[in-house]
């Protein structure tokens, strides 16, 4: 950073210092919120007059210092069955602190390669090794420019030699250009899988480029192939820092998996939890239904007996069937079957009719069951509101029966 603006921002904290109450001022909020990131209080001159102090950002940075990632995960995990449908704060990734120095990638255009389809005559081959060794010749005094031009006629002449190109890419580290450096190193290493010259070539222009993890990955194929002292310097260099990049890897990798996981869980729990609520509630209304069927006279109208068919025929019996039908049992149906019965349910069913034995209601089993099915009982209410409405039940061979067997039934002694 530039030595002004160091001293600048030291100025600002030393006035921060000497008065808090400048980090009131809202355009200095990222700063004050940034303090408190860290874990850092304000003093009260900081915040202004009725405000509360300021709370830190729901997002954090888990810093690669911290002693033990998991509990900044489980103080953010939300708690209660409630917040336990609330989203994790995303995990964001630490800086690693790495060593070594690395250079701006070149952008050269691509340099001139050889055609491997190219029939190589031993006077080019000749002829190529003459040009190395010119190169050769450069590269000890400096020239590296000239040893590059003698290096690419000798590759031009022999496109099938590996070791042309892996010197080429040597030369090229020696003048900082990665990249140029790579793609001599890849030619090599397709012509010659085993080149170690190739290995290091790329190792070592991965180095420069930062890309720890696979230039450490060439060195220690090329040691592997032709070890040397040089290999070995280098990969003291890399090797540290490849390891930091793969433990923090690993580290968040678990983590990510972790926070995975309790989301699958939360979403298991949350799908069960609502399967429950919908069998207890299915249970309630099964166990609600069987109630108001099972409650009363045993096997058939809900309520009880005697003093009156409940339900929709409030009032009772005897002296008459209530609610559509009032007026009162015996001396006849009242509305519109005045007169009475026996004689079955005809027209006005004169006669009147006997004292009703509920007895031999309760008492019959078939009845009982009949009280039972819907059917039957939305045809009884529906005689009962309107005696002319049993006509259309009578062709029933469900209902008709049923009918004219209670009302058989209520003969009893006079």
């Amino acid at each position: 950073m530039d030595a002004a603006k160091l001293n600048q921002l030291k100025q600002f904290v030393e006035q921060c210092k000497a008065n808090p109450s400048i980090l009131a001022d809202p355009s200095l909020s990222f700063f004050a919120d940034y303090i408190q990131s860290l874990g850092g209080r304000l003093p009260p001159s900081a915040y202004k007059t009725g405000e509360s102090p300021r709370k830190p950002s729901k997002s954090f940075v888990v810093d690669e210092s911290d002693e033990d990632i998991e509990d900044i995960e489980e103080e953010h995990q939300p708690q209660g069955t409630a917040a336990a449908e609330e989203e994790e704060d995303e995990i964001i990734e630490s800086d690693i602190e790495l060593e070594g120095e690395i250079v701006e990638p070149d952008n050269d255009p691509p340099q001139k390669m050889g055609d491997p389809s190219v029939e190589v005559t031993e006077e080019n081959r000749d002829a190529s090794q003459e040009a190395k060794a010119q190169a050769m010749e450069a590269i000890s005094e400096g020239k590296l420019e000239e040893a590059i031009e003698h290096l690419t006629q000798a590759i031009l002449l022999n496109s099938t030699s590996a070791i042309m190109y892996a010197t080429r890419a040597s030369v090229y580290i020696k003048m900082k250009k990665p990249n140029a450096a790579t793609r001599d190193a890849n030619a090599a290493l397709e012509i010659n899988p085993d080149s170690a010259k190739g290995y290091k070539s790329r190792g070592m222009a991965r180095a420069m480029l930062g890309q720890w993890e696979e230039a450490a990955k060439d060195l220690h194929v090329a040691s592997k192939l032709d070890y040397d002292e040089e290999i070995s310097a280098i990969l003291k260099k890399v090797e540290p820092n490849a390891h930091k990049i793969e433990d923090h890897r690993r580290k968040y990798d678990r983590l990510r998996k972790e926070r995975e996981d309790r989301k699958i869980e939360r979403e298991r729990q949350r799908r069960r939890a609502e399967a429950q609520a919908a069998y207890e509630k299915a249970k309630k209304h099964e166990q609600s239904s069987s109630s108001s069927r099972a409650g009363g006279m045993p096997g058939g109208f809900p309520g009880g007996m005697p003093g009156g068919f409940p339900g929709g025929m409030p009032g009772g019996m005897p002296g008459g069937f209530p609610g559509g039908m009032p007026g009162g049992m015996p001396g006849g149906f009242p509305g519109s079957m005045p007169g009475g019965m026996p004689g079955g349910f005809p027209g006005s069913m004169p006669g009147g009719m006997p004292n009703i034995d509920y007895s031999k209601i309760l008492n019959d089993p078939e009845l009982m069951a009949a009280f039972k099915d819907p059917e039957v009982m939305d045809a009884l209410q529906d005689v009962m509101k309107d005696p002319a409405n049993l006509a259309k039940h009578q062709a029933n061979p469900k209902v008709a029966p049923i009918i004219a067997k209670m009302m058989g039934k209520f003969a009893g002694p006079q």
